[in-house]
């Protein structure tokens, strides 16, 4: 078999989940839940890796303290190499946050207008995704325009090669709702804001975000695709029944957790921003958000109360989603610890 086949059935196998699934909560959640709370941090990342996952790398960013990171269990499982905070990332849809930033700052500078339509910016795709002609920029940014979401369509069995190829499975399909009459999360509006920023600037979006965000923060530890990289520095990523490591089979962002936590505190005080931008960014997407690929889920959240920014990466899922629930557990603890403190 493949590699490539043996990709393709992890796939199938990421798509498929249980009826049962969907009417008990397996013990290990329950177990996780109501386990007494660390006193620390470090002793809920243990913790977590006592519950199955292979890796975890946790970034605290309390306002007025120096930045603190935690590891447990494996960088690379089968060599042995153990977790290590300067590790890069597959961050999943946390790359959504900087689209809307490098979107955010397009519309400020006029290049980029919130009432325009996927007609207007995309006129070949009119009688290709309904509605073209009624959903505005604002509704794909705000996940309101009914667009399919294309990982709904088969993607995961059979990723395809190209973007052109990954948007052919959103096309021709009847739309979720009308426009604007509902919230659908789709990787297809992202998709083509992605593609809405190569045409508007004229060159890759990667170097727009690289040029606009990444520099300005000195995120020099944040990168588009695994070219740019020495894969060694990659966190390996694992797929419970799969035993087979994933980093190479995901083209998203990588980043460290230090790098997602900077870039976090600055989307959310407003210093990533130049005059009148927070404003516009304010009115069409939220200020954290968590990924989810194969072998990979991060979390990136901000917590007003305490000031903090908290960065979460786990290196293993599975299809019925119980690692996900159990990650959720997880931060949801840390932050019970550092508001104990913090309180204390």
């Amino acid at each position: 078999m493949t590699k490539k086949q043996s990709t393709r059935i992890v796939r199938i196998l990421l798509a498929i989940s249980t009826i049962t699934s969907m009417f008990f909560v397996p013990w290990i959640l329950v177990w996780a839940w109501v386990l007494p709370l660390p006193d620390t941090v470090q002793e809920q990342v243990n913790e977590a890796i006592d519950h199955g996952f292979d890796g975890m790398i946790v970034y605290v960013d309390q306002a007025g303290k120096p930045s603190e990171f935690y590891t447990a269990g494996w960088h690379d499982r089968k060599n042995k190499i153990p977790a290590t905070p300067e590790a890069l990332f597959n961050i999943g849809s946390i790359s959504k946050l900087y689209v809307a930033v490098a979107i955010t700052k397009l519309i400020k500078d006029k290049r980029l207008s919130l009432d325009k339509t996927l007609a207007d910016y995309f006129p070949e795709l009119v009688g290709r995704i309904e509605n073209a002609e009624k959903i505005t920029l604002r509704l794909m940014v705000e996940h309101r325009s009914g667009i399919p979401n294309y990982t709904d369509y088969g993607y995961w069995e059979n990723p395809p090669e190209t973007h052109e190829e990954i948007l052919e499975l959103a096309l021709d399909l009847p739309a979720n709702f009308e426009p604007g009459e509902d919230y659908g999360y789709s990787n297809t509006n992202y998709l083509l804001l992605r593609q809405l920023i190569d045409k508007v600037v004229g060159y890759s979006r990667h170097q727009y975000i690289k040029e606009e965000i990444l520099i300005p923060l000195k995120l020099n530890n944040t990168f588009s695709s695994f070219s740019e990289v020495n894969i060694d520095d990659v966190m390996s990523g694992y797929y419970v029944g799969y035993e087979d490591d994933l980093k190479t089979d995901y083209r998203g962002m990588l980043a460290t957790a230090e790098d997602v936590g900077i870039f976090l505190r600055a989307l959310n005080d407003g210093s990533v921003f130049n005059e009148g931008e927070q404003g516009i960014y304010s009115s069409i997407y939220e200020y954290e958000h968590s990924g989810w690929v194969p072998g990979y889920q991060s979390f990136a959240e901000y917590h007003e109360d305490i000031d903090t920014v908290v960065i979460q990466f786990n290196n293993t899922n599975d299809s019925k989603l119980y690692m996900w629930n159990l990650a959720e557990i997880s931060i949801n603890r840390i932050v019970k610890i550092l508001r104990s403190k913090k309180n204390s």
